[in-house]
Formats: structure tokens, C-alpha cells, sequence
């Protein structure tokens, strides 16, 4: 017996492109399939699951979807969403201007790896398959289907011709921008990307409002979740889900609404951000939050070094630590040996100042390196400031930090008479301590956030991209490459001490172990470094989103004990294989990963 492959193959001799299924049902019956089966998944979700509450999230209630349920439901949603954008509905022309096919078969994958994640989860918990009542096995049949009828939605790939290796020089340079021009055709034929309709300005910032609100729905709903299985779920729903909006185009044109009302986009931002406290019952998930904050806004700052000057620092986190101490010797703790007590706004301006004259000190003998040798460097920088504080106890050397003990009792802040470590009242939504600091972290943040989009759009801005780019032309042109890469330096340094002062504040303590190279509990150089990357460098909201995920996803993976970095990291690679430009990219990076995607949208341009 003979085995034949599933994939279908059309040619397309009008576009030179082969049109390719991965299933043998006709494209006309797999959509059909697909947004059917959506709807019996959205259905399929307000069905019993399981005959007892055992299993976290109580999913044997008829005509109300718990725990997993809500996250298979938005998957069928979505699915719906994008099969209906597929037949081309007007409705649907603003929401989906991108390829509906791709996002149906993301969105279509999504509910399917929930949902029968979800059963084996039952499954394995409760012992076994007969655990399942028939809403379990309806959603397991309906998210197949829904699948198979999206894979089986052809895709084009285009039909290049073979280069002849004995042609001339000319003839290649001919045949392969023949190629190119098959590919670019290939992708206007498969469909363009629909014309953005002109909107007020008032729908464009309430489309801003809406999609603010639904990012802080997301995080909280990620950052409270209860049981383990259900933040798995959340991270499969969530990614396809994010994948299938851009393949959809929505997410570039949100992303273009934003950068048209910057101002109105940050205000905003900020907004839902302050909001996150009130949305909580007690101050465990602000706790997080507060150190996500932290986190985020040291990211931001080595992201003017990495992103926009390239200078890999791998010993960034050790100018968090100069602010930390700093500010711990000078607010009156009794285990610091200067019998001195200033104020936040004092203790936090001399803790940037000091972490800014650290970055000089390191900066100027070292920046003259490039490139490998100049991350050696920092790398080294990182260790001597951690392995200084831990001999300066007495013994080894002068008496100054404790040594590993550290500098403890740190005192809560209190400015102008509002005391961050009691309770306080606002229009009756209590706030505790964690969720105080939350508050005076995020204008912190505001603050850097600040910052860098002037510093990003000013001169000496332009001159650090010019020294990412091309160290060597940006010297031809007259930059001094050395005063710029010591300003970025500096500045980097100055941010991270500021949110220094804040973390020992909040942590109490202050000891040598928070600030080693790959400490196992964020923030450190490596995860500092992996933010930057997995957010997008050279962006603001990048490393806000990066840190975000880098400090959540190992907060809840602790279950998986020793399997927790292993899972961590795979996730890094696939995300780094399948999205190297980061998850926010700049442009610019994005031009250079993905060159090819651009040229429909530059032909639909000179068209119009």
C-alpha cells in the first residue's frame, strides 16, 4: 500500500505562483469548516466539561463558561472573527486589512492547542478520558474540524525559475530581479492589503482607548490567574491570538494609529496603567507589578545603549545596584554607616547621579573597544562592583555595605506626609503598600519613558543610530563617536540608579546577590539584555512589553521546578526563530528581517 501526501497543487499561470493546501478539501469547504466550527467551539464552551469541580476553574456548570473555558471561547471568537473577514464580509474590511486566510489558521490552532490541552489536562488529573463530559468531547471534535478546514485554505508560494550557474554576471543580476518580481507579484495577487478608510480623529483615539483597555484586560486577567493550567492556557491563547492579529494586518494598523497620536497613545498608556491597582482585591498581583515596573524602566535605559547607541553592556544591572545602595546608606537605615536620613527626592537624584558617574568612570577607559571585547568588559564591570560590595564588611575591606548581609531596614518612603508602607483610601478603592509603590514606580517610569523619546528624536539621537549603523561612516561624518557613546553610557547609567533608589525602597534590603549576572530571580544583565531583544530595541514600548513577559512567565512557570528555565528558554528560541525583530520592532530592524514583505506594500503605494 502506497501512501499519498495531502497537499494539493494548483499552478497559476497568470501569476507564476502554485497555489498549495496542506489538507486535500476544497479551499471553498475548508472556510466553510473553519467558521463553522468556530461557532460550535464558542458554543461547545457554555457545555459541562467535566461531571466534578476537582479540576481547577469549576468547568461543570451548563450555560457559563470558568477557568479554560474563557480562554477556548475567545479562541472560537476569533476563529469566527477571521473566517467570516475571509468571505469578505464589510463589516470586516477595517479589522481585517491584512491576509484573513493566515489569521484564520493561527486563530483556528489557538482554540485547537487550548482546548485539547485543556482535556488532557482533565484527563491527567482526574484520571483518565471517561472524566470528560460531552462538552469536553464536542470542543475536542469542533476545534479539529475547525482546524483541518483552516489548513486546508491555500497559500501561495511562488514559481521561480532555476539559475543557470554558467550565465554571465548580468544574466543573474537579470534572472534573479525576475525572481524578485515574481514574488512580489505572487503577493500582490494573494492578496493586498486593503486601503486603510479615512476615520475622524475621534474614532482613530477611541480605537487607541479600546485597544489600551484590552491590553490592560490581557495583563490582568495573565497576572491573576490562580491555577497553573490556566496561565498555560492563557500563554497559548494569548500568542496565537497575537500572531493572528498581525497576520490579520491589525496589529500594524493600530501600531500606525499610535505613532499618529503619540501623545495621545503615552497619556493613555499611562492611564491604564494607574488603573491596574483599583483592579485588584488585595496587593499579591501589584506586588508583581511593582517589580515588573522596576524591571521594565531598567530595560528602558539599557535599551538607549543596546537599541539605540549598540553598545552590548552586559553588566548593566550593576548601575541598579550603585542607585539601590546608594539610596539605602542615605534614607536612614540603621544597618548604614552614615547616620544620615534625606528625602526621596534628594536620595533619588544622588543615587542617579552617582550610578551616572560610575557609568563615566567605567565608560571612558573602555568604550574605545567595540563589539565582543566591549561586552567582556562590562561583563567584568558587573562582577567587580558585586564581588566590591560583598568585601566591603569590615573585614576584607572597609566598612561601608555589610558585606553579604547587605544593608537592611531600609525605611518606606513617606513624602509630604504620605506614608507608602500604610493603607490608603481613593474614592473608595483601598491601596497597600505594594500597590503605593506600583503608583511612584510607574511616574518613574513616565519619567524615563520621557527621556528617551526626546533623546531618541534629538540630535545626539540620530548620531547613536548613526553609531549603530555604522560606527566607521559616522566617524567620516564628523560624529564624535566617543563623546556619544560615553553620553549613552551615562545616561543609561543615570535611569537604571534612578529605579535603584526605588528597589531598595521596596525590597527592604539591599544585598550583593540581587545584582550578579544570571541571578535566577529577575532583573539581571542577562534577562536586562533579553528584554530589550524580545521586546524590540530601539522602541519604548519593546522592553515595557519584553520585561513584562520575561518577569511574569517565570514568576508563574515556578510548578515546573527544575524544568522552569528549560521551558523558559525553549520559548526564547522559538520566539527568536520565528520573530527575531522583536515583539514591538522599530522599522527599521523590521526592513531588515523582512525585507521581502515590503515590496507589495511599496507597489500598492506607487499604484495609488
Amino acid at each position: 500500500m502506497t501512501t499519498q501526501t495531502t497537499a494539493t497543487q494548483t499552478p497559476d499561470h497568470a501569476t507564476g505562483t502554485a497555489t498549495r493546501s496542506l489538507v486535500g478539501i476544497p479551499p471553498h469547504i475548508g472556510r466553510a469548516l473553519a467558521t463553522g466550527g468556530g461557532v460550535l467551539t464558542i458554543a461547545s464552551t457554555f457545555l459541562a466539561w467535566t461531571w466534578t469541580s476537582a479540576f481547577p476553574g469549576d468547568l461543570t456548570v451548563y450555560g457559563y463558561p470558568g477557568g479554560l473555558q474563557v480562554l477556548v471561547l475567545i479562541g472560537g471568537a476569533l476563529t469566527t472573527l477571521f473566517g467570516l473577514a475571509s468571505y469578505g464580509v464589510k463589516g470586516l474590511r477595517w479589522l481585517v486589512p491584512g491576509s484573513a486566510d493566515s489569521a484564520l489558521k493561527l486563530a483556528a490552532l489557538g482554540a485547537f492547542a487550548t482546548a485539547w490541552y485543556t482535556i488532557l489536562a482533565i484527563s491527567s488529573k482526574l484520571g483518565g478520558l471517561v472524566n470528560l463530559e460531552p462538552g469536553g468531547w464536542i470542543v475536542a471534535v469542533t476545534t479539529l474540524v475547525a482546524l483541518l478546514g483552516a489548513l486546508a485554505l491555500p497559500f501561495e508560494r511562488p514559481a521561480t525559475d532555476p539559475a543557470d550557474p554558467e550565465d554571465s554576471a548580468w544574466e543573474q543580476f537579470r534572472h534573479d530581479r525576475r525572481n524578485n518580481w515574481t514574488v512580489v507579484k505572487a503577493a500582490v495577487a494573494s492578496g493586498p492589503v486593503t486601503p486603510a478608510r479615512k476615520l475622524p480623529a475621534y474614532a482613530e483615539i477611541l480605537v487607541i482607548v479600546a485597544s489600551l483597555a484590552l491590553g490592560l484586560l490581557v495583563f490582568t486577567y495573565g497576572i491573576g490567574t490562580e491555577y497553573d493550567e490556566q496561565f498555560i492556557g492563557f500563554l497559548i491563547t494569548a500568542g496565537f491570538g497575537f500572531g493572528a492579529a498581525a497576520k490579520a494586518g491589525l496589529a500594524a494598523r493600530v501600531s500606525a494609529l499610535t505613532a499618529k497620536h503619540r501623545n495621545v497613545t503615552m497619556i493613555g498608556a499611562f492611564a491604564a496603567a494607574a488603573a491596574f491597582p483599583f483592579t485588584q482585591s488585595d496587593d499579591q498581583y501589584a506586588t508583581i507589578g511593582v517589580y515588573i515596573l522596576i524591571f521594565a524602566t531598567v530595560a528602558l535605559g539599557l535599551n538607549i545603549v543596546v537599541g539605540l547607541a549598540g553598545l552590548l553592556d552586559l553588566g548593566y544591572v550593576a548601575f541598579l545596584g550603585v542607585g539601590a545602595y546608594t539610596a539605602a546608606m542615605v534614607s536612614g537605615s540603621p544597618s548604614s554607616p552614615f547616620d544620615i536620613h534625606l528625602p526621596f527626592w534628594a536620595s533619588a537624584i544622588l543615587g542617579a547621579v552617582v550610578a551616572m558617574i560610575f557609568g563615566v568612570i567605567i565608560g571612558a577607559p573602555t568604550l574605545r573597544l567595540r563589539g565582543d571585547y566591549l561586552a567582556i568588559v562590562t561583563l567584568g564591570f558587573g562582577e567587580i562592583f558585586r564581588i566590591t560590595v560583598l568585601n566591603m564588611d569590615g573585614t576584607s575591606g572597609p566598612d561601608i555595605t555589610n558585606g553579604s548581609n547587605g544593608i537592611s531596614s531600609v525605611p518606606n518612603l513617606n513624602i509630604l506626609g504620605f506614608d507608602f508602607g500604610q493603607e490608603h483610601t481613593f474614592l473608595g478603592f483601598t491601596i497597600a503598600r505594594f500597590a503605593n509603590y506600583f503608583l511612584l514606580m510607574l511616574l518613574i517610569t513616565l519619567v524615563v519613558v520621557i527621556v528617551f523619546r526626546r533623546s531618541s528624536d534629538s540630535r545626539i539621537g540620530r548620531a547613536w543610530i548613526a553609531i549603530r549603523e555604522d560606527e566607521t561612516a559616522a566617524l567620516a561624518m564628523g560624529i564624535n563617536g566617543f563623546r556619544v557613546k560615553l553620553i549613552a553610557f551615562a545616561l543609561g547609567a543615570a535611569l537604571a540608579g534612578l529605579a535603584g533608589t526605588v528597589q531598595a525602597h521596596v525590597t527592604y534590603t539591599v544585598t550583593p546577590e540581587q545584582y550578579q549576572f544570571a541571578h535566577v530571580v529577575p532583573p539581571n544583565s542577562a534577562f536586562l539584555l533579553a528584554a530589550v531583544v524580545l521586546g524590540g530595541m530601539g522602541t519604548i514600548s519593546g522592553p515595557l512589553v519584553g520585561a513584562a513577559l520575561l518577569y511574569l512567565i517565570p514568576a508563574k512557570l515556578q510548578f515546573l521546578g527544575d524544568y522552569q528555565l528549560l521551558a523558559f528558554g525553549l520559548a526564547l528560541v522559538l520566539l527568536m526563530r520565528f520573530r527575531p525583530e522583536g515583539l514591538i520592532p522599530n522599522r527599521r530592524r523590521q526592513l531588515e528581517f523582512h525585507e521581502e514583505a515590503e515590496a507589495p506594500a511599496v507597489l500598492s503605494k506607487a499604484g495609488a
